[in-house]
């Protein structure tokens, strides 16, 4: 699979599929004792995501609960824009999003009840950019480069 790198065609192909369950963000001072979804070392500790009934059954505490969208498209690593455009458009809604950058896909969670919320704006966003051609993203150029 080649990784994709123009914004056009990256927001007109973004096909958002939910995750199944709910996520939670944790933060431990040692190594996890379960799997986790996703990792970042911190200096204050390991952030980690993982299914809300895993933190509940080992006591962990959370504050945000969220829905885990994947973008299924390819995105290249070095592509610019897509990060802020997505994100412009989620935040133009009102939703708040915490962005996770895989090798092949970007994954957004945003909050439990607003997941539905949040694949209208994605799939709005992407079908603008299929019937667009040749258009790029009227808000990408506002922000700094990024994913």
């Amino acid at each position: 699979m080649t990784a994709d790198a123009d914004l056009h065609r990256l927001l007109g192909s973004l096909r958002p599929v939910v995750r199944d369950g709910e996520y939670v963000f944790i933060s431990l001072t040692g190594a996890p004792a379960v799997p986790c979804e996703a990792t970042i070392a911190e200096d204050e500790g390991l952030t980690c995501v993982v299914r809300r009934t895993t933190a509940d059954e080992m006591g962990w505490p959370y504050d945000f609960v969220a829905g885990w969208i994947t973008l299924r498209v390819h995105s290249d690593l070095a592509a610019v824009g897509l990060t802020a455009a997505f994100s412009d458009a989620l935040a133009s809604a009102g939703l708040p999003c915490n962005v996770l950058a895989g090798y092949f896909h970007d994954h957004v969670l945003v909050p439990i009840d607003r997941v539905d919320d949040a694949l209208a704006v994605l799939g709005h966003l992407s079908a603008r950019h299929r019937r667009e051609p040749g258009q790029g993203s009227p808000h990408a150029a506002r922000h700094s480069p990024d994913r």
